[in-house]
């Protein structure tokens, strides 16, 4: 969450579909430097470049973004830009009010200023390199790779800390298999859910074994009210040829760990131990009180 809003104002320039238009990798990176001269007030700059074509500024007294371009809004329509920058606008309050909360837990020392640098690299065919840094005063802090905060070697405790801070915004998902309607007879729908997880990127596959199953249909990720997404993916297959199949899920909350739910064992060992542990209690319960 510490420099989220450099990301929500990067997709304001998109990719576009022409894998043909340009040879020379674009470079979009965006700027922003918060100085706090004490635990009550703070002062944003703020800028976006494409290359070397400055197309964002900042309004200091609105804390918004300016359009330096008349394309500077991309391909969006006006109202997907104000809905942008609005969400825009509640990261940055949120961001400046939780360094302030978190200051003395840092033992940042007032003033201080912190600098972060954002951005992507848009490649011939469609690739996209996407980067992320920080900083305090002149030294470098953390830099964020793969969705995760890595500490940079100058930056100490200080900075390993700060990294398990904006760790706490990652929520981890819950999965959950069902079927769902089949093809027809002989069919089954297998049914992988997930949910509750932010941030938004996340990988979700039917597997056999380690073969992944190209079949695996996925709907449109659905928001809930408190932030996180909800994913759904599901795959046709015979009923005699489910046996063997897993869901695996990929998220970067989970550290580089997988969940896998295996087709069949829906019922979870906790579950089971529940199911036997309870019934002994309370038939343990019941001689206590006898005797």
């Amino acid at each position: 969450m510490l420099l989220l809003p450099l990301v929500l104002l990067a997709v304001l320039f998109p990719a576009g579909d022409n894998q043909d238009a340009f040879q020379e990798p674009i470079r979009l990176h965006c700027i922003q430097i918060s100085s706090f001269t004490n635990s009550m007030w703070a002062e944003t700059q703020f800028s976006c470049w494409l290359d070397d074509l400055q197309i964002h500024g900042w309004d200091r007294e609105s804390a918004t973004p300016i359009f330096l371009k008349p394309w500077s809004k991309g391909n969006f329509t006006d109202a997907e830009v104000k809905e942008l920058v609005e969400i825009f606008r509640v990261y940055y309050f949120a961001f400046i009010e939780e360094v302030q909360k978190h200051a003395s837990d840092f033992q940042l020392q007032y003033p201080f200023e912190i600098q972060g640098t954002a951005g992507c690299e848009l490649h011939s065919g469609g690739a996209i390199l996407s980067f992320l840094t920080g900083a305090l005063g002149k030294m470098d802090f953390l830099y964020i790779k793969n969705h995760s905060c890595v500490p940079a070697p100058e930056g100490g405790r200080r900075a390993q800390k700060f990294c398990t801070f904006i760790h706490q915004y990652k929520v981890k998902p819950e999965a959950w298999l069902s079927s769902g309607p089949s093809l027809g007879p002989g069919h089954l729908r297998l049914v992988c859910h997930v949910s509750g997880f932010y941030p938004k990127p996340v990988w979700v596959m039917w597997m056999r074994g380690d073969q992944e199953q190209l079949d695996t249909q996925r709907d449109d990720f659905l928001p809930y009210a408190d932030g996180t997404w909800y994913l759904r993916a599901s795959l046709d297959v015979k009923a005699e040829e489910a046996k063997g199949l897993s869901c695996h899920v990929k998220h970067s909350s989970l550290g580089g760990q997988t969940i896998v739910l295996y087709w069949g064992y829906s019922v979870s060992v906790g579950l089971i131990i529940a199911a036997v542990i309870v019934p002994c209690l309370i038939l343990l319960l019941c001689l206590a009180l006898w005797f």
